[in-house]
């Protein structure tokens, strides 16, 4: 029974070992399968890291940006209500987001006409949505280039292998087949590192149109804050 349990431990171990050695045979050949894509890797492992760089960068300005206190118009309420103009605009102030900033000019436009600080305040809305979707374009790059610049080195690499061919008059199944394996390589990569640019790009696009939402809430609630008769 030992012997039994003892052959079965060490048949488990044979596998995982074997496992691990195949794992390792993969990692490897994944690697040579990149590195066969020739020169043009080197643009596309460029644009990855721009779009992976960009993207976490403007996903954590959007976060930020988009961090509102709930209880943050209330407040702003019970100052403009109570006649305490200075208090709510020392909370604009001292609160670091799209919203605060657009209310902080509403406040110093208080005592004009509504249309004048609807305007301001959109002005000011604009400049922040322009902040929040700076370097967005890096990322419409990226996904936009990356294909065509896959599908280039995939054209370069086919004129290559069939001048090989003509020039040795070697015109084998495995010789045709093993070029383009190897020639395809560029243009797998650049519609992945496209995809992934363009799923990131739309994901980001959707976080700013919920924080515009937020503004463009915040605005009218603020309007309708200054119609209220004052205490």
């Amino acid at each position: 029974m030992k012997f039994f349990f003892l052959q079965i431990a060490t048949d488990t171990a044979k596998q995982v070992a074997n496992n691990l050695a195949n794992a390792a045979a993969t990692k490897m050949n994944l690697i040579d399968m990149l590195a066969s894509g020739g020169v043009l890797m080197i643009p596309l492992a460029l644009l990855l890291t721009l779009a992976v760089f960009f993207f976490f960068e403007r996903w954590i300005a959007i976060n930020k940006a988009s961090k509102i206190d709930e209880n943050f118009m209330n407040i702003i309420r019970d100052h403009v209500v109570s006649g305490n103009v200075a208090a709510a605009r020392s909370l604009s102030k001292n609160t670091s987001n799209p919203v605060a900033r657009m209310i902080d000019k509403g406040l110093q436009r208080i005592g004009k006409p509504i249309d004048a600080i609807e305007k301001s305040m959109e002005s000011v809305g604009k400049l922040e949505v322009y902040k929040l979707e700076r370097n967005l374009s890096v990322m419409s790059l990226v996904y936009g280039i990356a294909p065509m610049l896959g599908f280039l080195g995939t054209i370069f690499g086919m004129l290559q292998l069939f001048y090989q061919i003509n020039a040795s008059g070697e015109f084998t199944p495995a010789a045709i087949a093993g070029g383009i394996y190897t020639k395809m390589v560029t243009s797998a990569s650049g519609l992945i590192i496209g995809l992934l640019a363009y799923i990131g790009y739309n994901f980001l696009n959707a976080q700013i149109n919920k924080t515009v939402n937020k503004m463009e809430a915040a605005s009218a609630e603020f309007i309708d804050i200054l119609q209220e008769p004052t205490r």
